[in-house]
C-alpha cells in the first residue's frame, strides 16, 4: 500500500492516532479538522465514499490506515465516526498483537480448477460469421 508522505496535509492525523493508540477513537469531523488544521473538503460531508477503507480513496486513507486504523460507524447526519484498530496492521479488533494477517478462508477458494488447453485463443471469437445476422442483404 503506497503511503502518505510525512509532509501531507493529513500526516497530523496519523500522528494523533498513533500517539493515542487506543482501540477505538470516536472523532467529530469538526475535532479532525482541528487536528489536521484544515477545513475537510465539502465531498467529506457529503459522500459516505469519502470515509472509505479502501486505501486508493484518498490521501487521508492513507493516514489512518498508516497509525494502523479503519473507519467505522460513520455517521454523515452527525458528521461523527470511530477510528477502530484494524488487524490488518499487526493487532486483531481486540488489539491483541498478531503473527500475521489472515487472509479470509474464500481467497483462492477455486484456484486450479479452470485450465486453459494449449492453443486456445480466447480472444478469438468463437463463431467467426456472428456478424452476418446484422447484414441488410438476406441472400449473403
Amino acid at each position: 500500500m503506497p503511503t502518505a508522505p510525512a509532509t501531507s496535509k493529513y500526516a497530523p492525523l496519523q500522528r494523533h492516532l498513533e500517539s493515542l493508540g487506543l482501540k477505538n477513537i470516536p472523532m467529530t469531523f469538526a475535532e479532525i479538522e482541528r487536528v489536521v488544521g484544515a477545513k475537510l473538503p465539502a465531498s467529506a460531508r457529503k459522500h459516505r465514499p469519502w470515509w472509505s477503507n479502501n486505501p486508493s480513496n484518498s490521501v487521508i486513507t492513507h493516514a489512518w490506515r498508516n497509525a494502523g486504523y479503519r473507519t467505522a460507524q460513520v455517521d454523515m447526519a452527525g458528521e461523527t465516526l470511530v477510528f477502530e484498530k484494524a488487524s490488518d496492521k499487526g493487532t486483531d479488533p481486540n488489539g491483541a498483537q498478531t503473527s500475521e494477517k489472515k487472509e479470509h478462508p474464500i481467497f483462492g477458494f477455486m484456484k486450479g480448477t479452470v485450465t486453459i488447453p494449449p492453443g486456445v485463443d480466447l480472444t478469438e471469437p468463437a463463431d467467426p460469421d456472428w456478424g452476418k445476422v446484422y447484414d441488410d442483404d438476406p441472400d449473403q
